[in-house]
Protein backbone atom coordinates (compact mmCIF):
# COMPACT_ATOMS: atom_id res chain seq x y z
CA UNK A 1 0.00 0.00 0.00
CA UNK A 2 3.04 1.79 0.42
CA UNK A 3 4.07 2.07 -2.87
CA UNK A 4 0.47 3.23 -4.05
CA UNK A 5 0.85 6.22 -1.84
CA UNK A 6 4.43 6.81 -2.63
CA UNK A 7 2.26 6.81 -6.54
CA UNK A 8 -0.75 9.37 -6.21
CA UNK A 9 1.41 11.59 -3.57
CA UNK A 10 4.48 11.90 -6.66
CA UNK A 11 1.27 12.09 -9.14
CA UNK A 12 0.06 15.36 -7.62
CA UNK A 13 3.47 16.74 -7.46
CA UNK A 14 3.54 16.55 -10.59
CA UNK A 15 0.69 17.55 -11.75
CA UNK A 16 1.17 20.58 -9.59
CA UNK A 17 4.33 21.37 -11.31
CA UNK A 18 2.60 20.95 -14.56
CA UNK A 19 -0.19 23.10 -13.84
CA UNK A 20 2.83 25.92 -12.82
CA UNK A 21 4.79 25.39 -16.10
CA UNK A 22 2.37 26.13 -18.21
CA UNK A 23 1.09 29.41 -16.58
CA UNK A 24 4.46 30.39 -17.27
CA UNK A 25 4.87 33.30 -19.97
CA UNK A 26 8.56 33.40 -20.71
CA UNK A 27 9.89 35.66 -22.64
CA UNK A 28 13.06 33.90 -24.11
CA UNK A 29 11.81 31.81 -27.07
CA UNK A 30 14.04 28.81 -26.07
CA UNK A 31 12.83 29.16 -22.43
CA UNK A 32 9.23 28.55 -23.67
CA UNK A 33 10.48 26.10 -26.11
CA UNK A 34 12.14 24.12 -23.07
CA UNK A 35 8.53 24.25 -21.37
CA UNK A 36 6.91 22.82 -24.14
CA UNK A 37 8.99 19.79 -24.20
CA UNK A 38 9.56 19.72 -20.63
CA UNK A 39 5.69 19.46 -19.68
CA UNK A 40 4.72 16.37 -21.99
CA UNK A 41 8.05 14.58 -20.57
CA UNK A 42 6.89 15.14 -16.66
CA UNK A 43 3.59 14.05 -17.86
CA UNK A 44 4.47 10.70 -19.46
CA UNK A 45 6.58 10.10 -16.38
CA UNK A 46 4.15 10.52 -14.16
CA UNK A 47 1.99 8.20 -15.69
CA UNK A 48 4.71 5.79 -15.69
CA UNK A 49 5.32 6.06 -12.10
CA UNK A 50 1.61 5.68 -11.39
CA UNK A 51 1.58 2.51 -13.49
CA UNK A 52 4.50 0.91 -11.66
CA UNK A 53 3.14 2.13 -7.79
CA UNK A 54 -0.32 0.57 -8.52
CA UNK A 55 0.56 -2.62 -10.28
CA UNK A 56 3.02 -3.32 -7.08
CA UNK A 57 0.86 -1.92 -4.19
CA UNK A 58 -2.28 -4.08 -5.63
CA UNK A 59 -0.26 -6.77 -7.05
CA UNK A 60 -1.84 -6.94 -10.27
CA UNK A 61 -0.91 -10.20 -11.89
CA UNK A 62 1.51 -9.99 -14.65
CA UNK A 63 -0.29 -11.50 -17.15
CA UNK A 64 -2.55 -8.82 -16.23
CA UNK A 65 -0.67 -5.75 -16.71
CA UNK A 66 2.83 -5.80 -16.24
CA UNK A 67 5.19 -3.08 -14.38
CA UNK A 68 7.21 -0.93 -17.05
CA UNK A 69 10.30 -1.56 -15.01
CA UNK A 70 9.81 -5.60 -16.31
CA UNK A 71 8.77 -4.34 -19.53
CA UNK A 72 11.62 -1.95 -19.82
CA UNK A 73 13.79 -5.25 -18.70
CA UNK A 74 12.86 -7.38 -21.17
CA UNK A 75 13.46 -4.57 -24.00
CA UNK A 76 16.63 -4.04 -22.98
CA UNK A 77 17.42 -7.95 -23.00
CA UNK A 78 15.82 -8.18 -26.59
CA UNK A 79 17.15 -5.84 -28.33
CA UNK A 80 18.25 -8.28 -31.11
CA UNK A 81 14.92 -9.70 -31.37
CA UNK A 82 12.89 -5.97 -31.29
CA UNK A 83 15.59 -4.49 -33.50
CA UNK A 84 14.51 -6.96 -36.30
CA UNK A 85 11.13 -7.18 -35.73
CA UNK A 86 11.58 -3.42 -36.39
CA UNK A 87 13.40 -3.99 -39.66
CA UNK A 88 11.04 -6.61 -40.78
CA UNK A 89 7.76 -4.41 -40.18
CA UNK A 90 9.05 -0.80 -40.48
CA UNK A 91 11.90 -0.26 -42.35
CA UNK A 92 10.68 -3.18 -44.81
CA UNK A 93 6.57 -2.84 -44.58
CA UNK A 94 5.28 0.56 -43.84
CA UNK A 95 8.07 2.72 -45.33
CA UNK A 96 7.73 1.09 -48.65
CA UNK A 97 4.42 0.54 -48.53
CA UNK A 98 3.48 4.68 -46.86
CA UNK A 99 5.85 6.03 -50.03
CA UNK A 100 3.98 4.15 -52.35
CA UNK A 101 -0.02 4.63 -51.07
CA UNK A 102 0.75 8.47 -50.41
CA UNK A 103 2.56 9.19 -54.05
CA UNK A 104 -0.07 7.15 -56.07
CA UNK A 105 -3.07 8.89 -53.82
CA UNK A 106 -0.86 12.16 -54.86
CA UNK A 107 -0.45 11.45 -58.85
CA UNK A 108 -4.11 9.92 -59.15
CA UNK A 109 -5.34 13.23 -57.72
CA UNK A 110 -3.67 15.66 -59.67
CA UNK A 111 -5.31 13.16 -62.21
CA UNK A 112 -8.65 13.62 -61.04
CA UNK A 113 -8.38 17.25 -60.76
CA UNK A 114 -8.14 17.38 -64.55
CA UNK A 115 -10.79 15.00 -65.42
CA UNK A 116 -14.29 15.31 -64.02
CA UNK A 117 -15.56 12.07 -64.84
CA UNK A 118 -12.73 10.31 -62.65
CA UNK A 119 -13.68 13.12 -59.53
CA UNK A 120 -17.58 11.68 -59.94
CA UNK A 121 -16.33 7.97 -60.79
CA UNK A 122 -13.59 7.42 -58.43
CA UNK A 123 -13.75 9.48 -55.16
CA UNK A 124 -17.20 7.83 -54.23
CA UNK A 125 -15.06 4.90 -54.64
CA UNK A 126 -12.08 5.32 -52.61
CA UNK A 127 -14.27 6.43 -49.81
CA UNK A 128 -16.24 2.99 -50.12
CA UNK A 129 -12.44 1.35 -49.86
CA UNK A 130 -11.48 3.28 -47.53
CA UNK A 131 -13.86 2.38 -44.69
CA UNK A 132 -13.04 -1.25 -45.71
CA UNK A 133 -11.94 -2.94 -42.26
CA UNK A 134 -8.07 -4.24 -42.60
CA UNK A 135 -8.58 -7.28 -41.02
CA UNK A 136 -11.03 -7.75 -44.22
CA UNK A 137 -8.42 -6.47 -46.63
CA UNK A 138 -5.11 -8.34 -44.87
CA UNK A 139 -6.17 -12.06 -45.46
CA UNK A 140 -6.64 -11.45 -49.07
CA UNK A 141 -3.27 -9.44 -49.83
CA UNK A 142 -1.62 -12.18 -47.85
CA UNK A 143 -3.06 -15.16 -50.56
CA UNK A 144 -2.46 -12.64 -53.22
CA UNK A 145 1.37 -11.54 -52.28
CA UNK A 146 2.29 -14.29 -49.89
CA UNK A 147 3.47 -14.14 -46.66
CA UNK A 148 6.67 -12.32 -47.06
CA UNK A 149 6.53 -8.42 -46.70
CA UNK A 150 4.75 -7.42 -49.97
CA UNK A 151 1.92 -8.48 -48.87
CA UNK A 152 1.81 -6.32 -45.96
CA UNK A 153 3.25 -3.36 -48.29
CA UNK A 154 0.31 -3.95 -50.08
CA UNK A 155 -1.90 -3.50 -47.08
CA UNK A 156 -0.39 -0.47 -46.46
CA UNK A 157 -0.46 1.03 -49.62
CA UNK A 158 -4.87 0.45 -49.58
CA UNK A 159 -4.63 1.94 -46.22
CA UNK A 160 -2.41 4.97 -47.08
CA UNK A 161 -3.76 5.50 -50.82
CA UNK A 162 -7.10 7.30 -50.14
CA UNK A 163 -6.71 9.14 -47.57
CA UNK A 164 -3.93 10.99 -49.51
CA UNK A 165 -6.60 11.08 -52.66
CA UNK A 166 -9.34 12.63 -50.56
CA UNK A 167 -7.37 15.12 -48.82
CA UNK A 168 -5.42 16.47 -51.62
CA UNK A 169 -8.35 16.95 -54.37
CA UNK A 170 -9.59 18.69 -51.23
CA UNK A 171 -6.72 20.91 -50.71
CA UNK A 172 -6.49 21.46 -54.42
CA UNK A 173 -9.65 23.02 -54.61
CA UNK A 174 -8.77 25.52 -51.61
CA UNK A 175 -7.95 28.25 -53.57
CA UNK A 176 -10.31 30.93 -53.55
CA UNK A 177 -12.14 31.90 -56.68
CA UNK A 178 -10.53 35.62 -56.43
CA UNK A 179 -7.50 33.90 -56.86
CA UNK A 180 -7.78 31.72 -59.36
CA UNK A 181 -8.84 34.89 -61.49
CA UNK A 182 -6.39 36.86 -60.35
CA UNK A 183 -4.20 33.75 -61.85
CA UNK A 184 -5.94 33.96 -65.05
CA UNK A 185 -5.64 37.58 -65.43
CA UNK A 186 -1.72 37.35 -65.48
CA UNK A 187 -2.52 34.85 -68.11
CA UNK A 188 -1.15 31.61 -66.80
CA UNK A 189 -1.22 28.05 -67.88
CA UNK A 190 -3.02 25.65 -65.89
CA UNK A 191 0.50 23.99 -64.66
CA UNK A 192 1.85 26.98 -63.26
CA UNK A 193 -1.60 27.86 -61.44
CA UNK A 194 -1.32 24.64 -60.04
CA UNK A 195 2.73 24.72 -58.91
CA UNK A 196 2.10 28.43 -57.62
CA UNK A 197 -0.88 28.70 -56.15
CA UNK A 198 -3.37 25.51 -55.90
CA UNK A 199 -0.91 23.40 -54.30
CA UNK A 200 0.91 25.47 -52.28
CA UNK A 201 -2.91 25.97 -50.86
CA UNK A 202 -3.40 22.31 -50.49
CA UNK A 203 0.04 21.73 -48.71
CA UNK A 204 -1.85 21.88 -45.11
CA UNK A 205 -3.81 19.33 -46.90
CA UNK A 206 -2.03 17.29 -48.08
CA UNK A 207 0.56 17.06 -44.79
CA UNK A 208 -2.62 16.68 -42.42
CA UNK A 209 -3.11 12.89 -45.06
CA UNK A 210 0.90 12.13 -44.38
CA UNK A 211 0.58 12.86 -40.47
CA UNK A 212 -2.95 10.50 -40.78
CA UNK A 213 -1.18 7.71 -42.79
CA UNK A 214 2.30 7.63 -40.46
CA UNK A 215 0.08 5.99 -37.62
CA UNK A 216 -1.92 4.48 -40.01
CA UNK A 217 0.92 2.42 -42.07
CA UNK A 218 2.12 1.34 -38.60
CA UNK A 219 -1.22 -0.29 -37.47
CA UNK A 220 -1.93 -1.53 -40.91
CA UNK A 221 1.55 -3.47 -41.48
CA UNK A 222 0.90 -4.54 -38.47
CA UNK A 223 -2.33 -6.12 -38.17
CA UNK A 224 -1.64 -7.86 -41.75
CA UNK A 225 1.19 -9.77 -39.87
CA UNK A 226 -1.06 -11.35 -37.98
CA UNK A 227 -2.70 -13.51 -40.71
CA UNK A 228 0.77 -14.23 -42.31
CA UNK A 229 4.26 -14.31 -41.53
CA UNK A 230 7.76 -15.18 -41.76
CA UNK A 231 9.28 -15.73 -38.23
CA UNK A 232 9.67 -12.25 -37.99
CA UNK A 233 7.69 -8.98 -37.69
CA UNK A 234 6.25 -6.43 -34.63
CA UNK A 235 2.52 -8.19 -35.90
CA UNK A 236 4.39 -11.94 -35.92
CA UNK A 237 5.68 -11.13 -32.42
CA UNK A 238 3.25 -9.70 -30.77
CA UNK A 239 0.44 -12.35 -31.96
CA UNK A 240 3.10 -15.65 -30.96
CA UNK A 241 4.31 -14.25 -27.83
CA UNK A 242 0.39 -13.56 -26.48
CA UNK A 243 0.07 -17.70 -27.07
CA UNK A 244 2.72 -18.11 -24.81
CA UNK A 245 1.65 -15.77 -21.85
CA UNK A 246 4.62 -13.44 -22.45
CA UNK A 247 2.97 -10.65 -21.75
CA UNK A 248 6.14 -8.04 -20.68
CA UNK A 249 7.67 -9.49 -24.50
CA UNK A 250 4.39 -8.37 -26.01
CA UNK A 251 4.30 -4.87 -23.97
CA UNK A 252 7.90 -4.23 -25.09
CA UNK A 253 6.99 -4.07 -29.17
CA UNK A 254 3.75 -2.53 -28.26
CA UNK A 255 6.51 0.49 -26.62
CA UNK A 256 8.77 0.22 -29.59
CA UNK A 257 5.63 0.27 -32.19
CA UNK A 258 4.50 3.42 -30.14
CA UNK A 259 8.25 5.19 -30.54
CA UNK A 260 8.01 4.26 -33.93
CA UNK A 261 5.07 5.51 -35.01
CA UNK A 262 5.35 8.85 -32.74
CA UNK A 263 8.77 9.53 -34.31
CA UNK A 264 7.26 8.93 -38.29
CA UNK A 265 4.60 11.51 -36.80
CA UNK A 266 7.18 14.10 -35.34
CA UNK A 267 9.00 13.59 -38.35
CA UNK A 268 6.39 14.67 -40.85
CA UNK A 269 5.19 17.30 -38.49
CA UNK A 270 8.75 18.98 -38.80
CA UNK A 271 8.77 18.70 -42.41
CA UNK A 272 5.14 20.57 -42.56
CA UNK A 273 6.20 23.18 -40.47
CA UNK A 274 9.28 23.86 -42.56
CA UNK A 275 7.54 23.30 -46.04
CA UNK A 276 3.77 25.41 -44.55
CA UNK A 277 6.20 28.31 -43.09
CA UNK A 278 3.71 30.80 -44.46
CA UNK A 279 0.38 29.06 -42.88
CA UNK A 280 -0.86 31.47 -40.16
CA UNK A 281 -0.93 27.74 -37.57
CA UNK A 282 2.65 28.05 -38.01
CA UNK A 283 3.46 31.71 -37.95
CA UNK A 284 1.25 31.69 -34.77
CA UNK A 285 3.48 28.80 -33.34
CA UNK A 286 6.74 31.18 -33.67
CA UNK A 287 5.40 34.20 -32.62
Amino acid sequence: MTLVIGALVFWLFAWGFNEWLVRLRPASRGLKRLIDIAVPLIFGVTLLVLWEGLVRGFQVPVVLLPPPSMIWTRLIGSLPILWADFQQTVLKSVLTGYVLGCGFGFVVAIAIDRSPFLQKGLLPLGNFVSALPVVGIAPIMVMWFGFDWPSKVAVVVIMTFFPMLVNTVTGLSAASSMERDLMRTYAASWWQTLTKLRLPAAWPFIFNALKINSTLALIGAIVAEFFGTPIVGMGFRISTEVGRMNVDMVWAEIAVAALAGSGFYGAVALVERAVTFWHPSVRGERT
